[in-house]
């Protein structure tokens, strides 16, 4: 280990962090687990899981998991290509025969699992697109977490339809990529994704709550969105500008209760539920070594550079994208103290987690607040705490 963890006073320093985001109004609730060299060093919760029933925040309150699915669903992947069920260098037809988006000259390339795995395949989000010029709106495509009730089948007709961004390889672009995965995991896997996640994840890790169901809807937090002086409760839907630049205004479109309708398609890029205390155990186990849901060398993609030189973005700057996860190519340029090699993602319902293998720390921030939870001011100060920097 390059070098230790402050475990002295972390406690104290998160808890303080969270306090203060709750006091603030930033935040309505929010749980954070963190464990080191394979210790639970934190286990906190602050604020309310659902301010209208006055019901409190704790670490095992069920949340949507938005793209915290993301990485699970690499490593149900993973998992498929250690038992020979599909290779990364597939072609997605091989599962997906009709699924074939075209280039914007008219050609149709070859995308392959990989592509989808790093975000290279050249298809992006609805919310990444200017609200007044938007293809993946005009073609119906949803994004995974509004349009209860829609069919995997249907969304993946309608993603086709859209010109690729780029040609596959050629650059990046965060993405329905997952969704898109998902269905070839159902063919590869020979069952619904699912029963593949507990199968290959949840049993695994002892899940009892993580998964794609809503068995009890009582028990599932209510989403909230950014505003002042408090966050707003989202209700049955709810619509999020997003600044592109240029003056150009993009829309998050959330439908908290597309979850727990049946009919819709458990998306793989954000269609779980879950806990903070039984997403922690995914995490560690990434961060220390991948036992028991993935071997050694497995697990290591998601710390290793996949894209090369492409660009994430300039909110990305000092960082790549492996596989499941952002990786930490120069602390010093990402403006970090997690180590080179580890890696991160978000979730748009207001999450974030981090793996520091070098330094053996697994970090799990849930919220029900978006998008203070995930990007900012609050989870950068929750992971400074955690290092004892700032």
């Amino acid at each position: 280990m390059s070098e230790a963890m402050p475990v002295a006073g972390m406690d104290e320093r998160v808890g303080r962090v969270m306090e203060a985001a709750v006091a603030r109004g930033r935040l309505v609730g929010a749980a954070v687990m963190v464990s080191v060299d394979g210790r639970v060093t934190v286990r906190r919760a602050a604020g309310l899981a659902n301010r209208e029933a006055d019901e409190a925040m704790r670490p095992d309150t069920l949340v949507r998991l938005a793209s915290l699915t993301k990485p699970v669903v690499t490593a149900v992947a993973l998992a498929l290509a250690e038992r020979g069920a599909l290779s990364l260098e597939d072609a997605v037809t091989r599962y997906l025969p009709d699924f074939r988006p075209a280039c914007a000259d008219g050609s149709v390339p070859a995308i392959t699992l990989r592509h989808l795995l790093t975000h290279t395949a050249g298809l992006s989000y609805g919310f990444s697109f200017p609200r007044d010029d938007n293809p993946y709106v005009r073609a119906g495509v949803s994004d995974g977490i509004a349009e209860p009730g829609m069919a995997l089948d249907d969304n993946l007709a309608r993603l086709a339809t859209v010109p690729l961004l780029f040609a596959p390889g050629a650059g990046w672009a965060y993405s329905l990529a997952l969704d898109v995965m998902g269905g070839v995991l159902e063919r590869a896997g020979d069952a619904p994704l699912p029963e593949l996640v507990r199968r290959h994840v949840g049993a695994k890790l002892g899940w009892e709550r993580t998964g794609f169901a809503v068995p009890d809807p009582a028990a599932l937090c209510p989403a909230y969105a950014d505003a002042r002086p408090v966050p707003v409760a989202m209700g049955a839907r709810y619509v999020m500008p997003r600044q592109l630049g240029g003056g150009k205004v993009s829309e998050i479109v959330f439908a908290p209760g597309r979850v727990l309708d049946p009919r819709s398609y458990p998306s793989g890029g954000g269609g779980m539920v879950g806990t903070a205390e039984e997403f922690l155990r995914f995490v560690d186990a990434l961060c220390r070594g991948g036992g028991p849901i993935l071997s050694a060398e497995s697990v290591a993609l998601f710390g290793r550079n996949a894209i090369g030189d492409l660009s994430m973005g300039p909110l990305n700057d000092g960082m790549r994208f492996a596989v499941g996860a952002a990786v930490v190519d120069d602390p010093a340029r990402a403006r970090t103290p997690v180590s080179r090699g580890g890696f991160t993602w978000g979730g748009v319902y207001g999450h974030q987690w981090i793996a520091d293998p070098a330094r053996g720390a697994s970090i799990v921030m849930i919220s029900n607040t978006a998008l203070a939870g995930m990007a900012g001011a609050y989870p950068d100060a929750v992971r400074d705490a955690v290092y004892g920097v700032g």
